[in-house]
């Protein structure tokens, strides 16, 4: 096999956007392109793959988690102009009124139902549920042959359940949302601190290593770091409190540490190959 096939069929994916401001993935497998979630402007969308050498023309499909606009801004125009399908839940798809926000033809909305694999072109799809204050939530495990991304943003609390569908992920994109010293000493309503910190919210960064940590077998080897808050958080605290405790259990289990890469909020990551 030539080293260009062999490029071929690797999956690639890239953070356009990440954080409470919006939230964009594009991933790709030989000439199937999709999107997972497009919470910025479809003209941020557009400019954040032409730096990636990709048209918005070539994606195939985008999914959405959940219903914040955070996730969901841009679809009514993706859709409308350049005719993406979009795959939620039928919550999901209910809660955001794509029909009344711009008049998605009913054709491009497709329903998925949790823990039932979809397939594009040469991309597997398994959504599963979250735990997250939106209608019927979910998150994505992405799979092209052997190898596999799995995503866990949006979600307040890991189960045994979130680890299975994670297991065996060659790379994770995975939400260390805030620092809970911070969000609790930060300006926030205290209500809000308390849905933030619950199995409602989001992950905080111990919790992120943490969850980091149950997945680690000898083939995972990157870690995105997703969902920074910007008030409760910062970068290289994130950073640095996750890769404390990744190399910690590394340490006492004699493990390889994975790369850990931050997703920046208003800008691209380079593209990575699982």
């Amino acid at each position: 096999m030539g080293i260009k096939e062999e490029e071929e069929k690797k999956l690639k994916f890239c953070s356009l956007a990440s954080g409470s401001s919006g939230n964009c993935l594009y991933l790709k497998a030989d000439d199937t392109a999709v999107l997972i979630d497009a919470g910025i402007t479809c003209k941020r969308i557009c400019e954040g793959l032409a730096e990636i050498g990709e048209d918005i023309k070539n994606i195939k499909a985008c999914f959405v988690t959940h219903d914040h606009s955070d996730h969901e801004k841009g679809i009514p125009v993706l859709a409308r102009k350049y005719r993406i399908p979009v795959y939620s839940t039928v919550e999901t798809l209910t809660a955001i009124g794509i029909r009344e926000r711009g008049g998605v033809p009913r054709e491009l909305m497709y329903e998925l139902v949790p823990d039932k694999e979809v397939e594009i072109g040469d991309i597997r799809i398994m959504p599963y549920s979250t735990s997250h204050d939106a209608a019927n939530s979910v998150c994505y495990t992405i799979r092209h042959g052997e190898r596999k991304l799995g995503m866990a943003t949006d979600l307040g609390v890991f189960t045994e359940y979130t680890l299975k569908h994670l297991a065996d992920s060659n790379a994770l994109y995975v939400e260390a949302n805030h620092d809970r010293n911070m969000l609790m000493m930060g300006p926030y309503p205290y209500k809000l601190k308390l849905r933030i910190d619950s199995e409602l919210g989001h992950l905080s960064n111990e919790a992120c290593g943490e969850l980091v940590t149950r997945l680690m077998f000898p083939g995972l080897h990157t870690v995105v770091l997703a969902h920074i808050s910007a008030d409760n958080n910062f970068e290289e605290l994130a950073y640095q409190t996750v890769k404390q405790i990744v190399c910690e259990h590394a340490e006492r289990n004699g493990c390889d540490v994975p790369e850990i890469i931050v997703a920046r909020r208003y800008s691209r990551t380079d593209v990575y190959e699982v």
